[in-house]
């Protein structure tokens, strides 16, 4: 594997979608993990932008709107491919949740941080269920 500097961070953007009890959305990957909503920003990509790309490619989802500034950041090491991560979460609204599936995206369910810690989470999701605080939304 190619050596990557120290500074380097590949970075998701991901969707914080909240019901009316303030419970966050998650989606099921075929391999059977929880992730947040969204993906990798692509190299020049803003944000924003990714974020709706993300969303429909991954689920079909169309984006109502998107906060100015992201609600969490989260960093994580993926041992796996040695590389750091980091997820940068912005709060969004999306027009429905009817989802065309994909291997990124087989089930949508809301959760709260209790029903989130039981499941199969990678780092970087683990880390965000830990430091979601529903008052601040």
């Amino acid at each position: 594997m190619p050596s990557v500097p120290n500074c380097f961070y590949r970075v998701s953007v991901k969707a914080l979608i909240l019901d009316e009890q303030k419970r966050f959305l998650l989606s099921l990957v075929e391999k059977g993990t929880w992730e947040l909503p969204g993906g990798g920003l692509d190299f020049g990509e803003e944000p924003h932008e990714g974020l709706k790309r993300e969303l429909n490619e991954e689920m079909g989802l169309e984006v109502i709107s998107i906060e100015d500034q992201p609600s969490y950041v989260v960093t994580a090491f993926v041992a796996k491919q040695n590389i750091w991560k980091a997820n940068v979460v912005y709060q969004t609204t999306v027009k429905n949740l009817n989802f065309r599936p994909s291997d990124e995206c087989v089930k949508l369910r809301f959760f709260t941080k209790k029903e989130a810690l039981k499941e199969k989470l990678n780092l970087g999701v683990k880390k965000f269920v830990k430091a979601y605080d529903p008052k601040n939304h």
